[in-house]
């Protein structure tokens, strides 16, 4: 087939179009702009657009059909010329379902954890030599790509919430009709387009009800929301709660503490990950994997990209980078470095680059989520701000949600940031990065080396 994608560049958009390309299609796509590392695999495989911008011309009777991104704007040139030909225009997750509406599908949904639990039933299945297709929104060790279409029996769907395109407004799970599903957590996020928390809480609910008779949903149990929305008579699957595996730390080392009695060493931590680990134990139990066979696997489980990454160590001193922004993200991966390494001190920075992380009124959910660390910088980009045209906030508004007494906001330029972390003796004292972004333009693997081995 002939597929263009529109707003090519995105990170799930561009590894479909590699999926597409290994499946011998013939693949274009467009974009106003895109950046590594999608633009240097795009252009390895000759997928890269020649030029930047919207060209209608590029569409054309030949094309079969068009897959439209989510950066795209509804009145995009190239969109109205494909609506104006009558080519079947498609979000990325409906044609994923187009693709997986065969096979068993498992989805994995959630405000946090979605992307680690994912990453673990992914992983888990290729130890084992499973056959399967699948969407995450990380790249994973051993995985070429974010997403593989074949004809294997099932397929694991990263399941985000988020709206599928300009043009289809409902959140991207919705497509997908699972038949086993798990519900990490609820925690109200995308507030510019959820402006409601009872809104946003609703389209977890819609997940439920577009599962069948016949499907499994597990839903985690100590959620404050997800219990009374599960019981909510219109779900006809059956619902599972669960509730996380126990563990014990030794020697800044997480041992699993399985049922079964032996202790299982981990390379990942942190309460939250204990409990994404059961989520996934249990959907990979409904795909035929015995428990020995999945504490085995497990064992050499890394994690995936972006989330608690390790950057580097000395003998007295580590850093570790992770994509949390949201409050309850935040709130867990510190929690857990304080408590894998509770001997240290912890000095924890916070990048606020969301549309809902720079929006006033959404900041007071950050109280307290910086509790477990003895020092905390909050840093945050004016230019960000105006680029997603919201209104300006104060360093005054930030201290204030946060609610941390040892805490620094610091705005618009990272090397105000570096300075203060130079300041510090890393001695017994471990540094966290939680961002979306790369605050704004520093190079934390580079630098943070320096930092850290200077004593």
């Amino acid at each position: 087939m002939r597929i263009h994608l529109i707003a090519i560049g995105g990170s799930a958009m561009h590894n479909i179009a590699l999926a597409l390309y290994y499946n011998h299609h013939t693949v274009s796509g467009s974009d106003d702009e895109i950046y590594n590392p999608a633009r240097d695999r795009l252009d390895a495989r000759g997928l890269l657009p020649q030029k930047m911008g919207w060209d209608p011309d590029r569409i054309t009777k030949e094309l079969d059909l068009v897959i439209l991104g989510m950066h795209a704007r509804p009145d995009n040139p190239e969109l109205q010329r494909a609506k104006e030909l009558n080519i079947p225009i498609y979000s990325y997750p409906a044609y994923v379902y187009e693709q997986a509406k065969r096979q068993k599908r498992v989805v994995i949904a959630g405000s946090h954890g979605k992307t680690t639990t994912t990453s673990m039933v992914m992983h888990v299945l290729k130890y084992l030599k499973k056959d399967f297709d699948y969407l995450v929104g990380a790249q994973l060790d051993g995985f070429e790509t974010m997403a593989r279409f074949s004809d294997a029996p099932v397929t694991i769907i990263e399941g985000d919430e988020y709206l599928s395109s300009p043009i289809d407004r409902r959140p991207k799970f919705l497509h997908y009709l699972p038949d086993l599903a798990v519900i990490t957590g609820i925690a109200w996020d995308h507030i510019n387009v959820f402006p409601d928390f009872e809104d946003y809480k609703n389209q977890f609910l819609l997940l439920a009800q577009s599962m069948p008779v016949s499907g499994k949903l597990f839903y985690y149990k100590n959620d404050p929301h997800l219990p009374k929305l599960m019981a909510d008579a219109s779900i006809v699957c059956k619902v599972i709660p669960y509730e996380g595996f126990n563990f014990r730390i030794k020697n800044n080392q997480t041992l699993l503490m399985p049922d079964s009695g032996k202790e299982i060493p981990l390379k990942i931590f942190g309460a939250h990950n204990l409990e994404n680990l059961q989520a996934a134990y249990f959907l990979c139990l409904n795909l035929g994997v015995t428990s020995a066979d999945f504490f085995s696997a497990i064992k050499t489980f890394k994690g995936a990209a972006k989330r608690l990454d390790f950057l580097c160590k000395t003998n007295t001193a580590l850093a570790y980078k992770d994509f949390a922004h949201a409050p309850s993200k935040v709130k867990a991966t510190t929690e857990a470095m304080k408590a894998q390494y509770p001997r240290r001190k912890l000095i924890a920075c916070v990048e606020l680059h969301t549309f809902s992380s720079l929006n006033k009124k959404f900041l007071s959910h950050y109280k307290k989520s910086l509790a477990a660390a003895d020092r905390a910088f909050v840093f945050y980009s004016e230019h960000t701000l105006k680029m997603k045209k919201l209104p300006a906030i104060k360093p005054a508004d930030i201290q204030k949600a946060f609610n941390h007494p040892n805490l620094t906001v610091i705005q618009n330029e990272y090397t105000m940031l570096d300075k203060a972390l130079r300041r510090f003796g890393w001695k017994e004292q471990n540094l966290l990065l939680m961002t979306s972004g790369n605050f704004g333009g520093w190079d934390m693997k580079k630098e943070i080396r320096k930092i850290l081995s200077k004593n």
